[in-house]
């Protein structure tokens, strides 16, 4: 089943060539606007392996009639560490977007979740929130995105494997920062379930 909620960016508002000296403090700052998410691709790769591609393609975004095309290219290979990332698109635009650096800018506000399913699959996050700002980043502290992860295998088997990108999740609660769901709470950005084959 698939699930790609528009993209929720925090974006200032542009007061263009206005200036004010008004005190009005009920002036907003931010807004929310919404980015539309019509391409995923989720590369993983391993040393004497071939390169799986998980791949979603929906142009009328989960709003939209028609169904997404959701592909797995590729099996993995049995006890085998993967490397994974992501491409995220909005190709309904003359100019398509990136969406993967808008989450790279709001990283601290979202975070990706790996569930699998009736297979020998396990994920680990191999980035942190400080990969994603220049600004002073505690190490110790920081959270896991999940744009960087790595995938290992074992057994050979079928199963499934779900992406979720939450908005604004709960990184403090219990086993959120481990990659645990259940309590991340928040909104829900993308969320798709790609059947996958270890060998």
């Amino acid at each position: 089943m698939m699930n790609t909620r528009k993209f929720l960016i925090l974006a200032a508002i542009s007061l263009g060539l206005v200036t004010s000296c008004s005190d009005d403090d009920d002036t907003p700052g931010e807004v929310l606007e919404e980015e539309l998410i019509t391409d995923i691709t989720v590369t993983l790769t391993a040393e004497g392996a071939d390169a799986v591609l998980l791949t979603v393609n929906d142009p009328d975004g989960a709003d939209g009639p028609d169904a997404p095309v959701i592909t797995t290219s590729g099996s993995f290979k049995a006890n085998t560490v993967y490397t994974g990332s992501f491409e995220i698109l909005n190709k309904s635009e003359e100019e398509p977007e990136n969406v993967t650096e808008e989450i790279e800018e709001l990283a601290a506000e979202h975070q990706f979740f790996f569930v699998a399913k009736d297979v020998a699959i396990t994920t680990a996050y191999t980035d942190t929130e400080c990969d994603y700002t220049t600004e002073a980043c505690d190490a110790a502290t920081a959270k896991p995105v999940g744009l960087a992860f790595s995938l290992t295998t074992a057994e050979a088997g079928t199963g499934t494997l779900r992406v979720a990108l939450r908005h604004e999740p709960n990184k403090d609660a219990e086993g959120v920062a481990a990659g645990d769901i259940t309590n991340a709470g928040g909104g829900e950005d993308i969320d798709v379930t790609f059947n996958v084959t270890v060998e």
